[in-house]
């Protein structure tokens, strides 16, 4: 049961789509084995919505249906004068992988991070996510950085070590 492109919309997070991005949440940290504490999902949210924060957020729809997530943050870089935009989580319903929703999410962080004057977008993923990785050397190009990260927070719980 994919979606016809040409059908699916995406729009900035409301209030009233929490219940439909709540689930989508969940089936991302399902997909990266990842369980964030029910507090920091909260908090998560209240960010997503509020104006003041460099956090934001996107649904594709597919009629009433909610098929995929996005969410991105601006930061300052010491490189430039413009600020980066983090895609930091991109995720579409399994069944519906494949019609270019994914790169319509994108697509909408580019646009929301011109608008803001942004220099660069930029993202990772996880070195086995090679149908993601198809798609995302199609529409970017890699840095060639490896990341590496030191956990301060016990808020996530997942099956890997840092």
């Amino acid at each position: 049961m994919g979606s016809d492109i040409n059908d699916v919309s995406v729009q900035s997070l409301r209030q009233e789509d929490r219940s439909s991005w709540l689930p989508l949440w969940r089936d991302y940290q399902t997909f990266y084995r990842i369980d964030i504490v029910p507090e920091v999902s909260a908090q998560t949210w209240a960010r997503l919505l509020d104006t003041a924060e460099p956090v934001a957020g996107a649904l594709a729809w597919s009629g009433a249906a909610a098929v995929g997530l996005v969410h991105h943050i601006r930061h300052r870089s010491c490189w430039t004068v413009g600020d980066y935009c983090y895609l930091q989580d991109l995720f579409v319903l399994p069944q519906h992988r494949g019609a270019g929703i994914g790169s319509k999410l994108i697509k909408h962080v580019y646009a929301e991070a011109a608008r803001h004057g942004c220099s660069r977008v930029y993202w990772l993923t996880h070195e086995t996510n090679a149908m993601a990785m198809h798609l995302y050397d199609r529409i970017a190009e890699r840095s060639g950085f490896i990341q590496y990260r030191y956990n301060l927070s016990a808020n996530i719980t997942s099956g890997e070590s840092t």
